[in-house]
C-alpha cells in the first residue's frame, strides 16, 4: 500500500520527538500500520531550528519546512495533520481547516479539546474524519485507548489520577525534603518541569483540561470544562504535608471524575491519599490514572506524563490507528468520545458543595481547656464527625496557642464549609486555616 503522508505543525519538544521516533522506528511502525507513515511537510515559526531537526538528507529527499502552518494544512498530498503548536486560537483554526478539507487530525492539545472539543468532534463526525488525541492526557500513558476500547464492557464508576507532572514533582520534593512550595517550584523551573509562568500547572488548570476529557470518555457525557471545580497547590504548606505523613497520607494534586445517581463529580484539587494506595506512591514527574469499572474493578495506568518521546509515542499511536482505519467507513471506527455521537447523555456536573469526601483541617486556637470540645460541637452541629486529632504546642510562634489538625469522617462538603465558617467566628480561633480533601479511593 502507498505511504500515509503527514503534515506536522510544530516541531518543538513533542514535535521533534515525533520526528525522531518516526525515523528511528519507521520499519516497525509500518509493520503495525500496514503501510509506511512519512512526514512530508513541517511548519514551525523557527524555520532554521526546524531545518536542523529535520536534517539536510530529509530536506533533499523532499520534506518541506516552512513557517506557514496554513500552507501545510492546505497541501493536497497531506492526509493527516498533526497539531502540536498548542494554544487554542490558531490551533483551533488550523484543526478546523484540516477537518473541512477532509484531512484526519492528531493533536496533543488538551486545552483545545477541553474548551472546544464538542465543536471539533462534531465537525469531524460530519466530515467523516478522525481526530486522535491520545497524547492530550497523561503523555505516553495509553489511557484514552483504555477508556475508548479496553474497558468498553464496563460501566465506569470513577476515574482518579495524578495527571500533571509539574505539580507532582513539586509535591514530591516538599514531601521528601520538607522544603516550601516556592523553593520546590524554583527547582522545577530550573529543571524544565515548570514553565516560567507556571499558572496552568500549579493552579490545576492543565489537570482540569485532562480530567474533563477523561470524564467524557468514562461516562459518555459532553465535554464540560467550564463546570469543573479547580484548585491548585500554591497554598499547600510543607507543614501540612508533614502532618499528613504523620497521619498516614501523602498529598497529591488529584483529578477526580465520579459518577453518582444525581450527576457526576468533576474536580481537581490537592488531596490526601492513604500511603498504601498505589497513587500515593507515584513520585517525581510521573503520572498515573486509576479507573474503577463495575466488571473489572480498579485498573492502574502508570508512566511518563510528559516529555519529548513519551508524548511522541502517543502521537504516533494515533497515527498508526488513523493509517489502519482511514479507508474504513466512519461507522466502523471507534467514536471520538467512546460512545456513539447520538448516545451522549446530559448528566449535571455536581457543585463542589454536593461532593462527599473526608477532610483534613488545620487551625490555630487558644491553648485553653474546652476548646477542642467546642470545636467538636460546632462540627457535630453540621453533621461532621472527627476521625483523628493531632495537637501541637511546639513550633507555634506565639505562646498560649496550639495547632490542631483534624481528620473528619466523610461528609458533604457544604456541611464542612458551613462548619468552618462558624468556627472562624469563635473567639478562640487564631491564625490561618488549611482545609484539604481526603480520598480513600475505594
Amino acid at each position: 500500500m502507498s505511504q500515509v503522508r503527514v503534515g506536522l505543525l510544530g516541531i518543538g519538544t513533542v514535535g521533534s520527538g515525533v520526528w525522531r521516533v518516526l525515523q528511528r522506528n519507521a520499519d516497525e511502525i509500518a509493520r503495525r500500520a500496514g503501510r509506511p507513515i512519512e512526514i512530508v511537510a513541517v511548519a514551525d515559526r523557527n524555520v532554521e531550528r526546524a531545518q536542523e531537526i529535520v536534517g539536510r538528507e530529509a530536506i533533499e529527499r523532499g520534506v518541506v519546512v516552512t513557517a506557514e502552518a496554513a500552507a501545510v494544512v492546505a497541501r493536497p498530498d497531506v492526509e493527516i495533520v498533526v497539531e502540536l503548536i498548542g494554544g487554542t486560537s490558531a490551533a483551533k483554526a488550523l484543526v478546523k481547516a484540516a477537518i473541512a478539507a477532509g484531512k484526519h487530525v492528531v493533536t496533543a492539545n488538551k486545552a483545545l479539546l477541553a474548551e472546544h472539543g464538542g465543536e471539533i468532534f462534531a465537525a469531524a463526525q460530519e466530515r467523516g474524519v478522525m481526530v486522535g488525541f491520545e497524547a492530550a492526557v497523561a503523555g505516553g500513558i495509553p489511557i484514552i485507548k483504555a477508556l475508548r476500547e479496553g474497558l468498553a464492557a464496563n460501566r465506569i464508576e470513577w476515574v482518579a489520577g495524578i495527571i500533571n507532572g509539574t505539580t507532582n514533582y513539586i509535591l514530591t520534593q516538599m514531601q521528601m525534603r520538607g522544603i516550601p512550595f516556592a523553593e520546590a517550584l524554583r527547582e522545577a523551573q530550573a529543571l524544565g518541569y515548570a514553565e516560567a509562568d507556571p499558572t496552568l500547572d500549579v493552579e490545576g488548570i492543565d489537570a482540569a483540561h485532562k480530567a474533563t476529557l477523561l470524564a467524557s470518555l468514562a461516562f459518555g457525557v459532553p465535554i464540560q470544562f467550564e463546570r469543573a471545580y479547580v484548585e491548585g497547590i500554591s497554598a499547600v504548606e510543607a507543614r501540612d504535608i508533614a502532618y499528613a505523613d504523620a497521619l498516614g497520607y501523602r498529598v497529591k494534586l488529584l483529578a477526580v471524575a465520579r459518577r453518582r445517581a444525581d450527576g457526576f463529580e468533576l474536580r481537581v484539587h490537592p488531596t490526601l491519599i492513604p500511603k498504601e494506595h498505589l497513587l500515593a506512591n507515584v513520585n517525581g514527574a510521573m503520572n498515573a490514572v486509576v479507573v474503577k469499572g463495575d466488571a473489572v474493578g480498579q485498573t492502574l495506568y502508570y508512566g511518563a506524563g510528559a516529555g519529548s518521546e513519551p508524548t511522541a509515542s502517543a502521537v504516533i499511536a494515533d497515527l498508526v490507528e488513523v493509517a489502519r482505519l482511514m479507508n474504513a467507513t466512519p461507522s466502523q471506527r471507534v467514536p471520538h468520545l467512546a460512545f456513539q455521537p447520538g448516545e451522549l447523555v446530559t448528566l449535571p456536573v455536581l457543585p463542589i458543595g454536593a461532593c462527599r469526601t473526608s477532610f483534613y483541617l488545620r487551625l490555630q486556637v487558644a491553648d485553653e481547656v474546652g476548646v477542642l470540645a467546642q470545636l467538636a460541637r460546632v462540627l457535630a452541629d453540621e453533621g461532621v464527625s472527627i476521625a483523628a486529632v493531632i495537637q501541637k504546642e511546639d513550633g507555634v510562634a506565639e505562646k498560649g496557642i496550639a495547632e490542631l489538625v483534624l481528620l473528619t469522617h466523610e461528609s458533604e462538603e457544604r456541611r464542612v464549609r458551613s462548619a468552618i465558617a462558624r468556627i472562624e467566628q469563635q473567639v478562640w480561633v487564631r491564625g490561618r486555616w488549611a482545609a484539604l480533601r481526603v480520598e480513600h479511593l475505594q
